[in-house]
């Protein structure tokens, strides 16, 4: 790549540059050898509840497969308990092992939602992302502020509107309060 880009790999400053690119990569990519199981590691509890539970504002950092430039942003998750929960610190779990993969952002944001109603068979899970896409902003239409959201909604957030728009109020506001 340094070689098709006039760069010489012999250069001072590139010596290294292919071994800590390598690395990088190793990391933004390892979600790809993780599981669901691995990263839930038996935190799912049975509790009688059943109103919605909400994790906002979880970030991610991701690449985008058809550039392998970066999006970055924000996830809502929401789920509706259906006599067992998940330990809060379990969902932004998924959301990294989801983005630490070559990605699309609408692909990521089902498979975090499919991710929920597996492990958890809920009434109903919710996700909605909003992401800057680096390969918008620093190439083609160039556009610095544009941002793209994307949605998936299972279950009771699909069939009921009204739970559908209390989710995406509480989202709504949380956003207002950053």
């Amino acid at each position: 790549m340094l070689e098709a880009m006039g760069e010489d790999p012999q250069r001072q400053g590139l010596l290294e540059t292919p071994n800590r690119v390598a690395k990088s990569l190793q990391f933004l990519t390892g979600g790809q050898h993780q599981n669901l199981q691995e990263v839930v590691n038996g935190a799912l509890f049975e509790e009688e509840v059943d109103e919605m539970v909400l994790v906002h504002d979880i970030e991610f950092y991701s690449l985008c497969e058809h550039h392998l430039l970066p999006f970055y942003g924000r996830m809502h998750v929401a789920y509706l308990p259906k006599g067992r929960i998940i330990g809060l610190s379990k969902i932004p779990r998924i959301v990294d092992m989801f983005a630490r993969r070559l990605q699309v952002q609408e692909r990521l944001t089902v498979q975090v939602a499919e991710a929920l109603q597996e492990v958890l068979d809920p009434r109903g899970v919710a996700v909605v992302s909003e992401a800057s896409h680096l390969c918008m902003m620093m190439r083609g239409v160039s556009k610095q502020a544009s941002r793209a959201t994307a949605s998936c909604m299972l279950g009771g957030f699909r069939s009921h509107a009204q739970t559908r728009n209390e989710f995406l109020n509480l989202v709504r506001n949380a956003s207002a309060s950053r």
